[in-house]
């Protein structure tokens, strides 16, 4: 599948032209803004990868196991800045 970069600028200006390149072309479209990726335009019909699909990449045993364990254990007694401003009022 083809993948062509264009700028924010550019999609703006022919977004209705790069969406039929997508539906019906099959191509991908990488928008950029000064030149860093923002978003891809994928066919609709196109599976979704999830990271939970990604089976056999790591041991069992990896440390990065451990590391994602103690982010999801610190989000547990993580609160939002926003509701900490709410409870003040």
């Amino acid at each position: 599948m083809n993948e062509q970069t264009i700028s924010v600028a550019e999609a703006k200006k022919h977004f209705s032209e790069l969406l039929g390149k997508v539906a019906y072309g099959k191509e991908r479209i990488l928008i950029t803004k000064r030149g860093q990726p923002m978003a891809r335009l994928v066919p609709a019909d196109q599976p979704e990868r999830h990271l939970g699909d990604a089976k056999g990449w790591l041991d069992e045993k990896d440390p990065f196991f451990d590391t994602i364990d103690r982010i999801i254990e610190n989000r547990k007694s993580h609160s939002s800045r926003i509701l900490k401003g709410k409870l003040k009022k």
